[in-house]
């Protein structure tokens, strides 16, 4: 305990720097553009700005990095609030009270209720995150090739388990993932596979290249499609509003609670933000006492969600560091940018790179603090962007999109690659076909593919190596439940 708090305090001494905390003000400031804008979002987002951080030190990229990730997830709140358009699918279920709530005439209570309850669930996260790092990644060293690889199916058969969506339609996407993490050299052999003979697939396919295309270019061809027209409610936050929401906190201080565990559970287990929202919207509908009036501009109803959004948010960087296993498709893209940067995610980060890992702890309890404060700050100027015709919004940002692709490696195959992804999102977002799994499954496709082939080497090929001994094979036993438990749970739901 006392080294952590020892650590932390060295943490801070980085995060307080001047040049750290205007990073911090400017990442949270871009952050919630990208969460206004239609189309853009957290994963996109940070995508975008990765090639910019690769001249930066590490400590100062991953703070940038962090604070747009947080900045967007506020501004996707405020989209669902004033205009009832989600700015990110975490922020679904923020508009089921927070508009009705802005049409009532309470848009700054509502924007008040939900940065605060937001707030709160990030701090927590933090505080989770600080106390059992340093745990998880001393248990991480016990780990061998057939340890990582049931993490890694954990983390696949969590996805299919607890996702509540179509259990098939994600282990396709999967699939579909762990394919194109396929193409390219094969790290063992040296072979090269799926490349068709093409220099341009020696490296694999970027997978920021297919960040951009899945979630910025895809998004924007279904709201071309769907004709979107920003009609929304104008908010003029004043700090009175803001110190009588403060004052009445306290009356959904179970809420709050209760929509934090769930939070920080579903992004320590990678059921991400998105899932964590829409289990705390309901449980929190399930069991209040004014569950009647969920749905009609209920504050509770407002609190829930952003409570298990952000608190989820936060603890989807615990795995990320500690294991190696992003808990969310932003901590996913963040992860690639470690190891562009020349870091490996996994226990021996806590070792090699204390300073780094304390640093960014640090810097989160700082730059929530900022993005706060910052979003309240400036919901009118950000509020009045999406008063601009879509036909002027919606170019530009398809213009920094194809931009971004091309800055990743200066090769137009990039564009055209994010331009082939925009279409496969497009029709991912048409069949409702998750898009998360398929980024992780690219992103840890390699590492799974290695662990099993050194599984099966020290092994001779028996797979009674995953369940070897009680750790490996507890965890095996896990991810099978989970994904049995996808399967067998909306058989029940089908019954019911």
């Amino acid at each position: 305990m006392f080294d952590q708090i020892h650590n932390l305090m060295g943490g801070f001494e980085t995060a307080f720097s001047l040049y750290h905390v205007l990073l911090m003000c400017g990442g949270v400031l871009l952050g919630i553009l990208v969460g206004v804008l239609p189309g853009l979002g957290a994963p996109n987002g940070v995508t975008l700005l990765l090639p910019l951080t690769f001249m930066m030190p590490p400590v100062s990229a991953i703070i940038l990095l962090s604070s747009m990730y947080w900045g967007a997830l506020f501004g996707g709140s405020t989209t669902s609030i004033l205009f009832n358009i989600p700015g990110e699918p975490s922020s679904v279920a923020t508009t089921f009270d927070g508009y009705p709530m802005a049409r009532k005439g309470d848009a700054s209570k509502a924007l008040a209720t939900a940065f605060l309850a937001a707030g709160f669930g990030a701090m927590a996260g933090i505080i989770v995150v600080t106390l059992i790092a340093n745990t998880i990644a001393d248990f991480a060293l016990r780990f061998s090739p057939p340890e990582y690889f049931a993490i890694y199916l954990l983390t696949f058969c969590s996805y299919v388990g607890m996702s509540g969506g179509a259990p098939l339609k994600t282990l396709a996407s999967l699939v579909i993932g762990l394919v194109l993490a396929t193409v390219g050299m094969d790290t063992i052999s040296g072979e090269m596979r799926l490349t068709y003979g093409s220099d341009n697939m020696v490296g694999g396919i970027s997978f920021l290249a297919a960040v951009i295309g899945l979630f910025g270019i895809g998004e924007l061809l279904v709201t071309v499609e769907d004709g979107l027209k920003f009609e929304g409610l104008k908010a003029k936050m004043s700090w009175r509003v803001v110190w009588q929401t403060i004052k009445e906190m306290p009356q959904h201080m179970v809420a709050l609670v209760r929509s934090t565990v769930i939070g920080c559970w579903m992004g320590i287990t990678p059921g991400g933000p998105t899932a964590a929202s829409f289990m705390s919207y309901g449980i929190a509908k399930r069991f209040s006492k004014r569950g009647a009036n969920f749905g009609k501009g209920e504050p509770e109803g407002v609190v829930s969600p952003e409570a298990a959004d952000h608190s989820a948010g936060v603890s989807a960087l615990l795995p990320m560091l500690a294991l190696g296993v992003p808990g969310s498709a932003t901590a996913a893209v963040m992860m690639g940018g470690l190891m562009m940067w020349g870091l490996q995610p996994g226990p021996m980060l806590f070792i090699e790179q204390p300073d780094f890992v304390w640093g960014l702890i640090a810097s989160m309890y700082l730059a929530n603090i900022v993005a706060v404060v910052l979003v309240l700050a400036t919901i009118p100027f950000f509020a009045s962007i999406l008063r601009l015709p879509f036909s002027i919004i919606g170019p530009v940002i398809i213009v920094v999109c194809l931009t971004g692709a091309y800055t990743i490696g200066g090769k137009m195959f990039d564009v055209y690659l994010a331009l082939g992804f925009g279409v496969i999102g497009y029709v991912f977002k048409k069949l409702d076909y998750p898009i998360a799994p398929l980024i992780l499954a690219m992103v840890l496709g390699d590492k799974t593919e290695d662990a099993f082939r050194q599984s099966m080497l020290l092994s001779d090929g028996a797979l009674s190596v995953f369940f070897g001994n009680g750790l490996v094979g507890t965890i095996t036993s896990m991810a099978l439940i989970l994904l049995a438990w996808g399967f067998v749970g909306k058989l029940f739901k089908r019954r019911r």
